[in-house]
């Protein structure tokens, strides 16, 4: 139902959590960036007032029958209106709450983290601007406000993945992200654009009407869902768009936890769920998605197996999880994608924290030089990272089990059997990656370089690190409480998330224990493996890939997607694009404009060469005229 802008606990609720952010932003980029500690304050009481009145909103709405919409006008041309507002139903909610829970943990998390750094006002100015245009984003009623949103979520995430402008990797990863994401969102500006011509407007609630099947052909459906899809591939880092996002690393640690784990990149896969009902009057379309998301998933989990570097190696878990969540979306599985979408968020960004807790203090990502400083002596992260790497794993009792039972039962329900061998061999090689970098970090097969750490738990950090490893360490604890108790909360976030939907998926029964105890044993073989590779004590610390160099240099290589992005570049946009559009400004306009001017020089030369301007000449004529006339006169 559509209400107007009555004053109302609701609507005051979701205004101050959404507008909020944006004016911490503008305060502290205005007046306050040379006082970082009132920065930091002001960052994180907006946010702290968003993730409360987020809160109130999932709770005060809980089991809500219908979405509720507050709209007014935004502009107005002709006819044409153009709406701005807010649409609050269980899925902005629950995203709501997710953004704003991992905004205000990352916050805090950053106290430490970034204490000392320069750019520490800028920072938290940063961490705003993306919590302000993340939050809108999720409670857009129109797809063309969602898609504006959805670009400032873009800029916010190329000033975080740039911040250090110093590094030149940084700086590049940052342009490197903002141009992969792009080609994807000129996709989804078309794809909105079909949608706009065939129903006269872009109100999400109507799109995902029942009329749109009546109003718009199959083909021009079809076509819109792909298009659309395009963008989700971008901003999620699917394939073929997959390679920016390991490379996004590049940005602090706490970046990568909120961006690239847990609300960036899953605008992606929200935008598939917020969609689901139109995407679904597709089945083609649905098909390209499985097909993609089961692509993207294989493909990272490969490159995560070969990797050295902490966060690239989380990263490429991510887009192999997002690829997860896109594979039970376009299964038909409303509730299991946005399910796992959940529990990936906290599992996922407790593992970045983690790691950012060595980094920080170690200062280095590779995991073997992780190894040989012992991590285990900072029991807190140690501990925390092995309870999300089971639950990305997918081991019980944990989140990550019970959100992967839930998306391998839809792809058991499916006619072909090759989308659930294809996640089963995903459990597996999930399993294997991540606890082969568990048995690398936690278990060191040499003696501990002299790192300066001493006694217990906090005599192991550095006397000037000691408030620093307060901050990051308790957001830590409230993400590995969330990662134990979000799995048994299914049922009660089912029932929310499917009261109203008329999408919701249509297997309420699995098929069989086999489907629970076949990726479950897949994921302890691949934690076996890992261990047989890794953990043991006599282990080579050589994995099955690396005994064949081709295939280790073919993942290492990410499928050399980069060589043929980089081969495009050259031979297609420079050298042939780029040298048309060359010989075109030379030749047709450049040339054209040469060929006028010169045209003009001639004909003036030539009138010129016609009137010399000689006054003596032309008397010369004149008196000679007149003599030859008098004298035909006189003499005629």
């Amino acid at each position: 139902m559509t209400t107007s802008w009555a004053q109302n606990a609701t609507l005051a609720a979701v205004i101050v959590a959404t507008v909020l952010p944006l004016l911490a932003f503008a305060v502290i980029f205005l007046f306050t960036r040379s006082r970082p500690r009132l920065s930091a304050r002001l960052s994180i009481g907006a946010v702290t007032a968003s993730l409360g009145c987020s809160l109130f909103l999932l709770g005060g709405h809980w089991g809500m029958e219908k979405p509720v919409q507050f709209t007014a006008r935004w502009l107005v041309s002709a006819s044409v209106e153009i709406p701005f507002g807010f649409l609050l139903d269980p899925l902005s909610l629950l995203m709501l709450a997710i953004v704003a829970v991992i905004s205000f943990l990352v916050q805090v998390y950053s106290l430490g983290y970034m204490a000392g750094d320069p750019g520490f006002s800028r920072y938290y100015a940063f961490m705003s601007l993306f919590a302000w245009a993340m939050m809108n984003l999720t409670v857009a009623p129109t797809l063309l406000q969602l898609f504006i949103f959805w670009e400032l979520v873009g800029l916010a995430s190329y000033l975080l993945i740039g911040f250090w402008i110093e590094k030149f990797s940084a700086t590049q990863a940052g342009k490197k992200a903002f141009v992969m994401t792009r080609a994807g969102d000129v996709a989804f500006f078309l794809g909105f654009l079909v949608v706009l011509l065939a129903l006269g407007n872009l109100s999400i609630l109507e799109i995902n009407g029942p009329r749109v099947a009546e109003l718009m052909a199959p083909a021009g459906l079809t076509l819109a869902a792909l298009l659309i899809f395009g963008g989700i591939v971008g901003k999620s880092a699917q394939f073929p768009l997959l390679t920016w996002l390991p490379d996004a690393m590049e940005g602090p640690t706490p970046v990568s936890a909120l961006l690239h784990s847990a609300t960036m990149v899953a605008a992606g896969v929200y935008l598939f769920a917020r969609l689901f009902p139109f995407f679904s009057l597709s089945p083609t379309a649905m098909s390209v998605f499985l097909a993609v998301g089961t692509l993207s998933m294989l493909l990272a989990s490969t490159m995560a197996m070969v990797s050295r570097d902490i966060k690239k190696i989380w990263a490429y878990s991510t887009i192999s999880q997002l690829g997860l969540m896109i594979m039970a979306l376009a299964a038909g599985g409303y509730f299991a994608g946005v399910f796992h979408l959940t529990t990936h968020a906290a599992f996922k960004a407790l593992l970045f924290l983690c790691s950012g807790v060595f980094i920080h203090l170690v200062h280095t990502n590779d995991i073997f030089e992780l190894s040989s400083a012992d991590c285990r002596r900072f029991r807190t992260p140690a501990v925390c990272m092995i309870v999300a790497a089971a639950a990305l794993s997918g081991l019980p009792p944990l989140a990550g089990f019970f959100s992967k039972e839930a998306v391998m039962a839809q792809l058991a329900g499916l006619a072909n059997p090759v989308w659930f061998a294809a996640g089963v061999v995903g459990v597996f090689l999930t399993a294997y990656y991540t606890f082969r970098l568990v048995f690398v970090v936690f278990i060191p097969r040499e003696e501990p370089a002299e790192t300066g750490f001493r006694g217990e738990e906090h005599a192991h950090v550095e006397e000037d690190h000691a408030s620093e490893y307060r901050a990051m360490a308790w957001p830590l604890m409230v993400l590995a409480v969330l990662t134990l108790i979000l799995g048994f909360l299914e049922h009660p976030l089912k029932g929310f998330l499917e009261g109203y939907s008329r999408a919701a998926a249509a297997h309420d029964d699995g098929p069989g224990i086999w489907v629970t105890l076949l990726p479950l044993g897949m994921a302890a073989a691949g934690l076996g493996l890992a261990w047989l590779e890794f953990g043991r004590k006599a282990a080579p610390r050589v994995g099955f890939v690396d005994r064949v160099p081709a295939v280790h240099r073919l993942f290492a290589e990410r499928w050399y997607l980069d060589h043929v992005y980089r081969f495009l570049v050259d031979r297609v946009v420079d050298r042939t694009i780029s040298a048309l559009c060359f010989q075109t400004d030379n030749k047709v306009i450049d040339g054209g404009i040469d060929g006028v001017s010169r045209s003009t020089v001639d004909t003036g030369r030539f009138l010129a060469f016609l009137h010399t301007g000689g006054i003596q000449a032309r008397m010369l004529v004149t008196f000679a005229v007149i003599v030859f006339l008098s004298l035909y006169c006189f003499l005629g």
